[in-house]
């Protein structure tokens, strides 16, 4: 049996979906290796109220040296690849990288693939404010061969304030879910033939079940991606 490589986790953007991390990675690590297996993994939580007022402020240069400390506190303390949880801040993953001595699994190139590998090329972004509007997260998939779509602005403006009103703070309402149904038809009616769920939370609110095309999970994704390479079952994703 290969060695299980340790999983370095760069959570607590919000601890929400940090937490659905790390229970996706031990679900998935249960189900390919049964028994009592569970993940081998180190996290490091920052302080989600200071990522955010960098965000808020477009310090990023800020937030990349920060979440470059934070790599480089996985990799000392043991971690093999780091999984940076949260779309929105792979804005400054070239930052975060820097001297660092082992890799990260992008989270954009895990989506990307499991879109291709369904078949779909033209998809349809929800994600934060700045993952929808900003070019970062965009050109990345679009790098792999990927046409992706984005809400209007006011749509935009919907599905940003649910997720920093709402489910960063774990606040789950029907009337939400109904607006982001809303914001995915529309996707849907502009062509996309897939919906990437391009912001952590987002699972927190829906689903499937909530799409008439096909959905990428992107935590999911990313915890599963994971747990593949920890286990040898898997490459790393091709950068672009």
């Amino acid at each position: 049996m290969v060695a299980m490589k340790v999983i370095g986790l760069l959570g607590g953007m919000s601890w929400e979906s940090s937490a659905e991390y790390y229970r996706l990675v031990n679900e998935r690590v249960r189900e390919l290796r049964g028994g009592y297996h569970s993940a081998r993994t180190v996290l490091y939580s920052v302080d989600f109220a200071e990522i955010e007022a960098m965000q808020a402020d477009a310090r990023w240069d800020e937030a990349g040296r920060e979440l470059n400390r934070a790599a480089r506190a996985l990799e000392a303390a043991g971690a093999d690849f780091v999984v940076l949880c949260t779309n929105t801040m792979h804005k400054v993953a070239d930052r975060l990288t820097d001297g660092l001595g082992v890799p990260l699994l992008h989270l954009a190139d895990t989506t990307a693939v499991a879109i291709k590998a369904a078949g779909i090329k033209r998809v349809g972004l929800l994600g934060t404010g700045f993952t929808m509007a900003q070019p970062f997260y965009r050109e990345r998939l679009a790098a792999h061969g990927l046409d992706v779509l984005v809400p209007d602005e006011d749509d935009r403006e919907t599905v940003h304030r649910v997720i920093y009103d709402e489910l960063v703070h774990g606040v789950v309402t029907e009337e939400s879910r109904e607006r982001y149904r809303e914001v995915i038809a529309r996707l849907v009616e502009a062509g996309a033939e897939g919906v990437i769920y391009g912001c952590t939370e987002i699972e927190l609110l829906v689903g499937p079940e909530d799409s008439t095309v096909p959905t990428f999970p992107t935590t999911r994704l990313h915890a599963e991606a994971a747990v593949d390479y920890a286990l040898g079952k898997a490459s790393l994703p091709p950068a672009v």
